[in-house]
């Protein structure tokens, strides 16, 4: 009875080790191989960076909305998490591999008179953070020669696929292009492609449904797409993207977004310099109060400009980073013809005293407001500070996070700013 008892026992006990040793090659076969393709190698690999911030300076009006300090009071001092990744890549074989990556992000500061600096976004009911899945997908790879099939969830081709890696400070903050909430990711079908052997010359498309990782809220898709081009052995890289969505289409009311967008950076390991800048317009988007009575409808166009440097004080242990961003949320303001401005529908206006309004598009009366931002709001972003890296792929950076705001009204808000103090820290395993 004995024997009979333990055989089977130790029949499992193998079969379980067996198993667990397989799945072991797969989980932590050598990088080499990995990287090479091989089939049935995958990597674990993850990154977080968070910050010990104290808040020098607040805007009085709250302006800012999207931006990472906005209501956040006077000397309110934290540790905290802005992001945590942890990533699963897998080879199935040499032409197919999938990719895995949860993330925990930053919770944007919501403007709560009651309780400035609460936040929102990825949390439970309970206010502690949670992973979400930010991409899940299969890829193709060479479909035809040169170009990959992507399908599933996966990184879009606005900024994270170039423009994001030669900024290569994500950790201090967004590119100018995800400040102003165009997608990183998105659930669709893409193409990434180079038309020649050395990768000097390429292309990225994506259709997409235009909601990240939410549920599709409609039949529009969104329609990403850029080109780039690298020159002087890779050191000089170009690029542009433009994109389009329709989010209303009805007779009397066609809304959609376009946005163009130019990127070029001289990239070394020794000095980087960089330059990215956007035109977004969401036609039809503003209700614009004439002066003499009346509104129009008219263009939501917004502009920004990036221009940043990085580079080296001591090579592989101590560089310097310094970025500058202008941004105009709408530059059809006219003060000599309108006297205020307001959404034509939630969630992308605002009215001239920062409420954010849903208007019907019928009648053009406001159904709702709620505190939030001014975009009538000129914004200057300012950033700058060290790279101390005591091993490779562990930093610790002193750093200012700065914005100054300056309303565009004839009658409009003081100017005023958020000034920021953080030591960030950032580290990455398995990569």
């Amino acid at each position: 009875m004995k024997r009979s008892i333990s055989l089977p026992f130790l029949l499992i006990v193998i079969l379980f080790l067996s198993g667990f040793s397989l799945k072991a090659q797969y989980l932590w076969n050598s990088d080499s191989a990995f990287k090479a393709g091989a089939a049935n190698s995958g990597r674990i690999w993850g990154y977080v960076f968070g910050d010990y911030y104290v808040k020098g300076h607040s805007d009085s009006l709250n302006r800012g909305g999207n931006n990472q300090y906005t209501g956040i009071p006077k000397n309110r001092n934290a540790f905290a998490f802005r992001r945590i990744y942890l990533g699963y890549d897998y080879n199935l074989s040499s032409k197919f591999s999938a990719e895995l990556l949860l993330a925990a992000e930053d919770n944007f500061p919501a403007f709560n008179p009651p309780n400035q600096g609460a936040a929102n976004g990825d949390e439970l009911s309970n206010s502690k953070e949670t992973f979400f899945i930010k991409l899940a997908n299969v890829r193709w790879k060479n479909i035809w020669k040169g170009t990959d099939l992507v399908v599933g969830e996966q990184s879009t081709p606005a900024f994270a696929l170039l423009s994001e890696k030669i900024w290569n400070y994500r950790s201090i903050e967004r590119t100018i292009a995800d400040i102003r909430r165009t997608p990183s990711y998105d659930m669709g079908v893409g193409l990434q492609g180079k038309f020649d052997a050395k990768g000097n010359f390429g292309y990225n498309l994506l259709v997409a449904n235009g909601t990240s990782d939410k549920p599709a809220s409609n039949s529009f898709k969104w329609f990403y797409g850029d080109v780039f081009a690298m020159f002087l052995d890779k050191k000089l890289i170009v690029d542009v993207y433009a994109d389009y969505q329709r989010l209303n289409w009805q007779p009397g009311w066609h809304h959609d977004r376009q946005m163009l967008k130019g990127y070029i950076a001289y990239n070394t390991p020794a000095l980087t310099v960089g330059a990215e800048g956007f035109i977004n317009t969401i036609r039809k988007d503003t209700r614009a109060t004439l002066i003499g009575g009346g509104a129009d409808s008219i263009n939501t166009a917004s502009q920004g400009i990036s221009l940043y440097v990085h580079g080296n004080i001591v090579k592989n242990y101590l560089r310097f980073f310094a970025r500058y961003d202008g941004y105009n949320p709408n530059h059809k303001v006219d003060n000599g013809k309108y006297s205020g401005y307001a959404g034509v529908s939630s969630p992308n206006g605002f009215n001239s005293v920062g409420y954010k309004m849903t208007f019907s598009p019928s009648t053009g009366s406001p159904t709702a407001a709620v505190a939030n931002t001014d975009p009538t709001s000129k914004e200057a972003f300012i950033t700058a500070g060290l790279d101390f890296t005591p091993m490779k792929n562990v930093h610790f950076m002193p750093n200012i996070w700065y914005t100054h705001y300056a309303s565009q009204l004839a009658t409009g808000k003081q100017a005023d700013y958020d000034m920021v103090y953080r030591m960030t820290f950032y580290f990455v395993f398995g990569k």
